[in-house]
């Protein structure tokens, strides 16, 4: 597959590597000669400098013969010529675009992407993601990562475990054996920096990181049996009222389920203004996130789970620093920059979100056509979650897991039929329409692909 880049930045570098690293033929452009310099570096592509809005550079990025467009500039505009560009001069046949700003993406202007208009087949809007991303982590304060699958009926959850953990040294095999009825399986272990898929006889250790997937019904058990406590308080405390701030504030309050008091702190006053505009129930208070007077009018030392979502990733952190200080049970802090996470264990953070994986990670979804219904990235491309759809005409149909060819670095996860969630064992026969989950390591891509049957054919 032939693809075109738009934009060198941490997430068109990041998609530049998965392809490039599945020997797809990708050319990224930008016009920051810095930017192109450090993917020639580290990445098997082409490039080139320039607007990607351009004609002339879109032609000589190779337009007239590329499969797919994927533009992630900074600028929503420049991502949104660059596709009808692509569209009207060269025919590509798949456009994606990033696009930031919420008034591109009102319900009411949804028309203007129709073909005739402005031709994009699929709109990522980090900050929602980001925003959902952020809801998760509030669902489970425990979790360092958190993703939905299956309809929302499971979820990987990724959890690092302590020394008091009471099921430690204990082979992962006799862990299934115990809890027979959990809809729970490990997938993945991240050890000394190293992440694996373990075998049946791999014992866990103090500080481990699992991947564990389970059926949303079951988490709260699965987390108990690993020691770890899935209390969600009711009071939470957001620095940032910018897209993402605002869109957990929104989702918080029309949650009815599970009600909870929400304040926001933003420093730029005619945000703080816009956001109480839009807020029934939430409290906004502007000032410095980082002001410790403000926190404690804020009630800092009463609040359930602290979040901080500013567009500086240190504000971001020594925010959650002092709510940790002031005696907030769960801080989680929003970092754009990776080579920042290093200071997430010392500054106290409980968790982190990455805009930058939520992202790819949806791009991802949209790049793998057929029948995959959703790609979740693990880590640094270490490895993938893929949810797809067992065909009548795969090489998966009508047989036991036990007969399929799978490679070391492969894990398959559970199997939806129909509302039922299904952990599988090695005699677990796939029918046609099975939803299934598998857990790869990044090496593994192609093999995997192949067994799903979603062969770039489907482009």
């Amino acid at each position: 597959m032939k693809v075109i880049i738009c934009g060198a930045g941490q997430v068109g570098w990041q998609i530049a590597k998965h392809l490039s690293d599945e020997k797809n033929d990708v050319t990224v452009i930008d016009n920051n000669p810095e930017q192109i310099r450090r993917l020639t570096n580290t990445l098997d592509v082409a490039v080139i400098t320039g607007s990607a809005s351009y004609p002339n550079i879109l032609e000589q990025a190779g337009a007239r013969d590329c499969d797919m467009i994927i533009a992630t500039t900074y600028s929503d505009e420049v991502n949104m010529i660059a596709c009808q560009v692509a569209h009207s001069l060269f025919s590509i046949p798949r456009k994606i675009a990033r696009i930031r700003s919420q008034a591109y993406l009102e319900v009411d202007y949804s028309d203007l992407y129709r073909s005739e208009h402005l031709p994009i087949d699929v709109i990522i809007s980090p900050e929602k993601e980001v925003a959902e991303a952020a809801l998760r982590r509030l669902e489970a304060p425990s979790a360092f990562e958190i993703s939905t699958f299956m309809d929302g009926r499971a979820q990987l959850i990724g959890i690092t475990l302590d020394k008091e953990c009471a099921v430690l040294n204990t082979p992962i095999q006799e862990l299934s054996e115990l809890f027979l009825t959990l809809e729970a399986i490990i997938l993945g272990v991240r050890r000394d920096g190293v992440l694996f898929v373990p075998g049946p006889t791999e014992n866990l250790f103090a500080n481990d990181q699992i991947y564990v997937f389970s059926s949303t019904k079951d988490r709260s058990k699965m987390l108990e049996i690993f020691g770890k406590a899935n209390v969600v308080g009711d009071k939470v405390l957001i620095v940032g009222a910018g897209n993402v701030g605002l869109g957990v504030a929104l989702s918080l309050e029309q949650n009815k389920t599970n009600r909870m008091h929400c304040k926001l702190i933003e420093k730029n006053r005619v945000r703080a203004e816009v956001a109480a505009d839009s807020l029934e129930r939430s409290i906004i208070l502007n000032g410095d996130g980082l002001d410790l007077t403000l926190l404690e009018e804020a009630s800092i030392n009463k609040v359930d789970a602290f979040l901080a979502v500013t567009d500086d990733d240190k504000t971001n952190l020594l925010s959650c620093t002092r709510a940790k200080a002031a005696g907030c049970p769960l801080t989680i802090s929003l970092v754009n920059d990776p080579s920042l996470n290093s200071l997430l264990k010392p500054t106290g953070v409980d968790a982190f979100i990455n805009p930058r994986a939520t992202t790819v990670s949806s791009i991802l979804r949209h790049i793998r056509h057929g029948r995959v219904r959703s790609v979740y990235s693990i880590g640094e491309a270490e490895a993938e979650l893929i949810e797809a759809q067992v065909l009548s005409t795969s090489s998966l149909s009508g047989k036991m897991i036990k007969e399929i060819d799978w490679p070391d670095g492969a894990i398959v996860g559970a199997i939806m039929q129909g509302d039922k969630i299904v952990i599988p064992g090695k005699e677990t026969i796939f029918t046609d329409g099975d939803i299934i989950t598998v857990f790869y390591l990044a090496k593994d891509f192609h093999q995997i692909e192949r067994l799903l049957e979603v062969g770039m054919d489907y482009f």
